[in-house]
């Protein structure tokens, strides 16, 4: 069994992991941490999930945690390095959910992030959380950098393509739309229902922090530069990012080729599921509640460009599931077809 901790799990992300490892056969949650909630009961937080979990949220203590396989950490930015400062070296794994880890240089997580880093010694030292394209860097990680939200359902609607194509730079434009939850649990006017409700906001457009870990990605997988245009939409929905990819291209497949192009890269991808769009274009409600990401990669040959549509739930496999998916990476625990939800994240 691995022996792991949640720190920051009164945050809705945070919460997604408190009930997908205290249900997972392989790990024994040990403990459960949230300094800003410290002496009260998980359970009186998330009164609904009382049947997965109960006990007291304790306060970060380094001390307390070591020894551990594993910790998750559910915080933001910030306090997130400075925990997995003081972490490692003295558990075998941190697994980070915030950017915190994600970027090589301060200076540009300062560029992106808007502050100096709190733990610069570590940038650079991180595997990158996305298994289905990086997975092999995974296992035996003392220090894993999951990927953003946006950035997972973009990086896996691209990649197929990028992977096909030849060329010194490739383009690629994406429109996305999140739902609140992505925000964090946090008392904001600006997310609050009746500013939110009816209303479609684009935000952060031309400085979104995903973008320098999307271009980091997209070029190890074309094996040359790429450049991308984010625009990033909140949408009054609770949780689910639905993303339009477009990669202009002057040799735009037939749509079969297209569709073969991506089912055989994902062959035996068990989070990933490639929808023919003759049949249908993928919807947030498809996925929300589940690990999957699913794609629809369509060949517009009078727009000169592939496009892809991706959904994906932002808390599970933007977030908590593909934690789980890569703590399974690395320790061994994962097979290919196991699908991650809120349930059971190793359901068959």
């Amino acid at each position: 069994m691995i022996r792991c901790a949640v720190v920051g799990a009164s945050g809705y992300t945070g919460a997604e992991l408190v009930e997908l490892l205290a249900t997972h056969p392989g790990v024994d949650l040990v403990s459960v941490h949230a300094d800003a909630s410290a002496g009260r009961r998980w359970e009186e937080l998330f009164p609904a999930r009382r049947h997965v979990w109960q006990g007291e949220l304790l306060p970060f203590d380094a001390d307390r945690l070591d020894g551990l396989d594993a910790v998750l950490l559910a915080l933001p930015s910030g306090a997130a390095a400075e925990a997995a400062a003081a972490l490692v070296g003295r558990v075998a794994s941190v697994i980070d959910l915030s950017g915190d880890l994600r970027l090589g240089d301060p200076d540009v997580y300062r560029t992106w992030y808007g502050r100096p880093h709190a733990a610069p010694r570590l940038l650079g030292e991180a595997a990158y959380g996305l298994p289905e394209l990086f997975g092999d860097d995974l296992p035996g990680a003392r220090l894993v950098a999951c990927a953003g939200c946006y950035a997972t359902v973009i990086q896996l609607a691209a990649a197929p393509w990028l992977a096909t194509c030849d060329g010194p730079t490739a383009s690629v434009h994406v429109t996305a739309a999140s739902g609140t939850s992505g925000a964090g649990r946090k008392g904001d006017v600006d997310l609050s229902f009746s500013e939110v409700f009816g209303d479609l906001r684009p935000y952060r457009v031309g400085r979104h922090q995903h973008v320098p870990e999307i271009v980091a990605g997209l070029t190890r997988v074309a094996g040359s530069a790429v450049r991308v245009t984010f625009v990033p939409i909140l949408a009054p929905v609770e949780r689910g990012i639905v993303a339009a990819v477009t990669m202009p291209t002057d040799a735009v497949p037939a749509g079969g080729d297209l569709l073969d192009i991506y089912r055989d890269f994902y062959d035996g991808a068990g989070h990933v599921r490639v929808c023919d769009p003759e049949d249908r274009l993928p919807s947030v409600r498809d996925v929300v509640g589940t690990n999957f990401c699913d794609l629809a990669p369509v060949a517009d040959v009078d727009g000169g460009a592939v496009v892809v549509t991706g959904v994906i739930d932002n808390l599970l496999k933007g977030a908590a599931g593909q934690a789980v998916q890569v703590l399974e990476r690395v320790f061994g625990l994962a097979t290919e077809g196991r699908r991650t939800n809120r349930v059971n994240s190793t359901a068959a």
